[in-house]
C-alpha cells in the first residue's frame, strides 16, 4: 500500500479480507451483529449463547482485550475465519423492506484531524477511544467498518462499479433477524482498484458511523510512529447520491430524575404540554411540530416541549457556535435543558443513549426511575452544513443507516 502520510486525498484500497468459514459456523446471521456501540449486555449474553463464534466475542470480550486477541488468533487457526487469498475491494450490499444501499469495503486511508478529505460531524469522547485504542492495540486488526458517504453526483466510475458487480453471483449472502439481506462480492482486478483510486482521489467523504472508530484509526496510527498497516482503518464507502442514507434518532434516557420533576424544571424554559399515554399519538405530535421540540417520557405519561425562550437558548450557546448549530436540538438539548435546567453533568452513567426505539428508551426509564428524552432526526442537510463549516454536532446527534453488518469482512494488520 502507498505511504499516505503526504498524501491528503480520499483513499480506499484493497485488502485480504478475513471472513468467516461458513462450513464452520452454524450460519454467517448467526455470527455477526449490529455495531458494537448498539449491542447492550442483555445482546451480548443473547449472542454468544446462540453461537460460540460471535463477533460480539471479538469487539464486546468479557474479560479483557487479550482474551479477545487470543480467541482472533485461536480462530484462525482452526479455520472458523480464513483469509481471502488476494487483495480485493469488496461490494457490499443491504436490502430489505424500503432498504437498498451499496457501497465499496476497503481500507481506508487515515488523515491527521483537520483534514478536507474526510468530516467528521459529531464530538468524539476520550473513554470510547481508548476502549478502542485498547482492542485495536490488542488484536492488531479493524474488526468492523466505519460508514462514510460521499456525494457521487449520480454519475461517480465507483458508483458504476458498484452496481456492475451487484448484478453478479455474489461471495456470500445472508439474512439477518431483522429481515436485511446482506451479500458482499470480492473485486480483485488490479485495473480496477486503480479506476477506483483515480475517481475517489479529488473526493471528500462525511463519517455518518464510527466517529469514535475513526478518531481511533488516528491515535493507532500517531502511536505507531511510523509507515505500517496501521495507517489505514477498515470502512465502508457509499455514494449518497446514488444510495441516499436514512438518519434516525438517537433518544436520551436520565436515570433517577422522575418524570413530572424534569417537566417542572423545564418549565421556565419551555412550553410543556401533557400528552397522556398514547404512543404513536405522541411520536405524531413531535414529528409534526415546526421548531425545536421533545417528548418526555415515564412513569406512563408523555409531555411535550416546545418553544424553548429564546434568550435563554442564546444564552447556554457558545460564543463561537453558528446560528444553524444552535438552532439543532441537540445543541439545545446537551447545552440548555441537560446541564442548565435538569442540573446534570453529562456523562456516560447520568445520560444513556438509546437508537431509534422510543419504546425501548421509555421502557429504559421506567427501569431506572428516570426520564426518556424521545427526539425527532437531524435534517441531512443540517448535518452536510454544520461539517461544512468546519463544526461539530453534540455527540450521538445522528444515526445514519443502514449500518454495516459487523463481521462479514474482518481486517487484520498481518494480512491487510
Amino acid at each position: 500500500m502507498p505511504d499516505v502520510t503526504s498524501q491528503p486525498s480520499l483513499a480506499l484500497e484493497p485488502f485480504r479480507a478475513v471472513r468467516y468459514a461458513p462450513s464452520k459456523v452454524s450460519s454467517l446471521a448467526a455470527v455477526t451483529s449490529p455495531p458494537y456501540d448498539l449491542i447492550d449486555e442483555e445482546a451480548v449474553q443473547r449472542f454468544m449463547a446462540d453461537e460460540p463464534h460471535n463477533i460480539v466475542r471479538l469487539i464486546l470480550p468479557q474479560q479483557d482485550y487479550g482474551e479477545a486477541a487470543g480467541t482472533l488468533r485461536s480462530w484462525l487457526a482452526s479455520g472458523v475465519l480464513t483469509v481471502d487469498p488476494e487483495p480485493a475491494l469488496y461490494v457490499y450490499e443491504e436490502s430489505g423492506e424500503g432498504i437498498l444501499q451499496r457501497g465499496l469495503i476497503g481500507a481506508l486511508g487515515v488523515h491527521a484531524p483537520g483534514s478536507a478529505a474526510i468530516l467528521p460531524h459529531e464530538d468524539v469522547y476520550p473513554g470510547p477511544i481508548r476502549d478502542r485504542l485498547a482492542l485495536m492495540n490488542a488484536t492488531e486488526a479493524n474488526l468492523e467498518p466505519i460508514f462514510l458517504l460521499y456525494d457521487g453526483e449520480g454519475a461517480s466510475a465507483t458508483s458504476h462499479l458498484v452496481d456492475e458487480v451487484a448484478s453478479t453471483p455474489p461471495l456470500l449472502e445472508t439474512s439477518t433477524g431483522d429481515d436485511v439481506r446482506h451479500r458482499l462480492w470480492a473485486v480483485s482486478d488490479p485495473a480496477v482498484h486503480e479506476s477506483v483510486a483515480a475517481d475517489l482521489r479529488d473526493r471528500q467523504a462525511l463519517i455518518a458511523d464510527g466517529h469514535h472508530r475513526y478518531a481511533t484509526y488516528q491515535a493507532l496510527k500517531d502511536s505507531r510512529g511510523g509507515p505500517g498497516p496501521w495507517d489505514y482503518g477498515l470502512a465502508l464507502l457509499v455514494d449518497s447520491s446514488a444510495y441516499a442514507p436514512r438518519l434516525g434518532a438517537i433518544h436520551r434516557v436520565i436515570p433517577g430524575l422522575r418524570v413530572k420533576d424534569a417537566v417542572r424544571l423545564a418549565g421556565p424554559a419551555f412550553h410543556t404540554e401533557p400528552l397522556g399515554t398514547d404512543l404513536p399519538h405522541a411520536l405524531d405530535r413531535l414529528a409534526a411540530h415546526d421548531g425545536t421540540a421533545f417528548l418526555l417520557g415515564g412513569d406512563g405519561e408523555l409531555f411535550l416541549l416546545t418553544d424553548p425562550d429564546p434568550a435563554q437558548v442564546a444564552g447556554s450557546m457558545p460564543d463561537e457556535a453558528s446560528a444553524r448549530w444552535c438552532g439543532l436540538d441537540t445543541a439545545v438539548l446537551h447545552r440548555l435543558l441537560i446541564p442548565d435546567l435538569w442540573g446534570i453533568e453529562e456523562t456516560e452513567s447520568n445520560v444513556l443513549i438509546v437508537h431509534h426505539d422510543a419504546a425501548r428508551a421509555l421502557e429504559k426509564a421506567d427501569r431506572g426511575k428516570g426520564t426518556a428524552v424521545i427526539l425527532n432526526p437531524m435534517d441531512v442537510a443540517d448535518v452536510l452544513a454544520v461539517a461544512a463549516g468546519g463544526e461539530k454536532v453534540p455527540r450521538k446527534s445522528t444515526s445514519f443507516g443502514p449500518k454495516p453488518r459487523t463481521g462479514l469482512v474482518l481486517r487484520t494488520f498481518a494480512t491487510g
